[in-house]
C-alpha cells in the first residue's frame, strides 16, 4: 500500500482514500482536563490491514484506541467507523460495538464464570443467539485459539496467557469485523506471549482488520502492515512495518527504537499509567 504522509498539528497525517476505510479519523482530540493527550490525530485502516501503533507510555496509544470504540469520548474532531460517525451523538455506539472486538491489556474475564459462558454471554445478551447457537460458536472461537477442551474451567485455572487467548475467542465470537488490540501482551510473563502473538498472528493471516497498540517489535515488523509511531499527542512517523522500524524517517522515532530494542532501556517507554498517561 501506498502511504503519502502530510504535515498536519505537528505530526503526520496518512490519507489512503477509497471504499474500503474501515476507520477514518480526522483532526482528534482529546484531553483529561488541562492536558491534553491526542493533539489533532489523522489516520485511515483500510479493510483487511494490521496496523500496529507504537510509542513512548504517555504518548496517546491507549487513549487513541479507546477513542475508536468511544471508550472515550473525544474532546474534538471525528471519528468513522465501518461507515458510521461514532461521534454523531444520535449514533447507536452499542450497535456500532458489535461489530468491533476490543481485547485490553487486563483480561476482563467474569471470574465467577466458565470459560464457557464467558465466550457466550454477549452472543446470547447482544446478538440474541440461542444457547446452542452460542455454544457453538464460542467453542469454535476457543478451538481457533488453541483453547478446546478449556470450557468448563474457572478463569482462576488457567494461566495469563491462556486468560487472554480467551478473551480473544469471547471477541471472536460477536464476529467483528474490526479488531483492537491494546498492548495484550503487556500483563504476560515473558514465557507466555508467544501463543497470544501466535493467535494474533493467525487472525492477520485470515484478512482480520486490526489496530494493534504494542511493544512488540518484532511482532509490529512482521505482522504489521503499517506501523503508526506516536509521541507527545500526534502522530511522528506512519509507514511500512520494515520502514517505519527498521529505517525510520524520523529523528524521535530512531531515539525510540534505539531506547525499546536495547534491553538495558526498555523500562524507560514501557512503564504504566492511568487515564490520561498510560500509552
Amino acid at each position: 500500500m501506498t502511504v503519502s504522509p502530510e504535515a498536519h498539528a505537528g505530526g503526520v497525517t496518512t490519507r489512503t482514500g477509497g471504499e474500503d476505510v474501515v476507520v477514518r479519523i480526522d483532526a482528534l482530540h482529546k484531553s483529561f482536563g488541562e492536558k491534553q493527550v491526542l493533539r489533532g490525530i489523522d489516520l485511515e485502516v483500510r479493510s483487511g490491514e494490521v496496523v500496529c501503533v507504537i510509542g513512548p507510555s504517555g504518548s496517546g496509544k491507549s487513549t487513541l484506541l479507546r477513542c475508536v470504540n468511544l471508550l472515550e469520548e473525544p474532546t474534538g474532531g471525528s471519528i468513522e467507523v465501518l461507515g458510521t460517525e461514532v461521534t454523531d451523538p444520535d449514533v447507536d455506539i452499542d450497535h456500532v460495538r458489535t461489530h468491533v472486538g476490543m481485547v485490553f491489556q487486563q483480561f476482563n474475564l467474569f471470574t465467577h464464570r466458565t470459560v464457557l459462558d464467558n465466550c457466550t454471554m454477549a452472543q446470547r445478551t447482544v446478538l440474541r443467539r440461542s444457547r446452542a447457537e452460542a455454544e457453538r460458536v464460542a467453542r469454535e472461537n476457543l478451538a481457533r485459539v488453541g483453547l478446546a477442551g478449556t470450557e468448563s474451567l474457572m478463569p482462576a485455572q488457567l494461566s495469563g496467557g491462556m486468560q487472554q487467548r480467551v478473551a480473544i475467542a469471547r471477541a471472536l465470537s460477536m464476529d467483528p469485523q474490526l479488531m483492537l488490540f491494546d498492548e495484550p501482551t503487556s500483563a504476560l510473563d515473558p514465557e507466555l506471549v508467544g501463543d497470544v502473538l501466535g493467535v494474533m498472528r493467525d487472525l492477520a493471516e485470515g484478512g482480520m482488520t486490526m489496530i494493534v497498540v504494542t511493544h512488540e517489535m518484532a511482532f509490529a515488523r512482521e505482522v504489521g502492515d503499517r506501523v503508526v509511531f506516536m509521541d507527545g499527542g500526534v502522530v511522528v512517523e506512519d509507514g511500512p512495518a520494515d520502514e517505519v522500524i527498521g529505517a525510520p524517517r524520523e529523528e524521535r522515532t530512531r531515539e525510540f527504537l534505539q531506547r525499546v530494542l536495547d534491553p538495558t532501556h526498555r523500562h524507560d517507554d514501557q512503564g504504566a499509567g492511568g487515564p490520561g498517561t498510560s500509552g
